[in-house]
């Protein structure tokens, strides 16, 4: 399968997508970041210093999918439709699991934009609390599900 980021010469470049039919497009990816009981006590409680951790780091995502063309060189900007980020305390975990939904109507898909999102909120978290701990574990970030385009569905296992 040849990738589609490189010309024949093997240059990087964007790809053409002015012939792709608009479609709906959607994209879930989810993640982690895993810290000390003690320091998720501290987000849950809302005494972190420096505010709630798991607001501003919603929103950081919100904002990281909105920029994703501006942080990844090939990416297309996109005018986004749908933002969600879900941050869900886990004590078994112990820490906080992270979901972004991004969708937009558009010639390509939105799975660097629900990437880039769960990866922001997760470096937000850790930025809010690293005076707390500073071996927190950001990990497991991974494309659950897209829909639309010329691939169509994917679904994880």
């Amino acid at each position: 399968m040849a990738l589609t980021h490189f010309d024949g010469k093997g240059a990087a470049h964007m790809v053409d997508v002015s012939e792709k039919e608009v479609t709906s497009r959607t994209a879930i990816a989810a993640g982690y970041i895993k810290m000390s009981s003690q320091t998720l006590d501290i987000i849950t409680q809302g005494s972190a210093k420096k505010g709630d951790v798991l607001g501003v780091a919603r929103l950081a995502g919100i904002m990281g999918a909105k920029r994703t063309a501006d942080l990844i060189p090939l990416c297309h900007p996109l005018p986004v439709t749908k933002v969600a980020v879900d941050l869900t305390p886990d004590p078994s975990l112990p820490g906080i699991r992270i979901e972004a939904t991004v969708k937009t109507t558009g010639q390509t898909g939105v799975e660097m934009e629900a990437l880039t999102a769960v990866s922001t909120a997760a470096l937000t978290v850790y930025d809010m609390v690293k005076a707390v701990q500073k071996d927190m574990e950001i990990g497991s970030i991974a494309l659950k599900f897209k829909d639309g385009g010329k691939s169509g569905r994917y679904s994880a296992k």
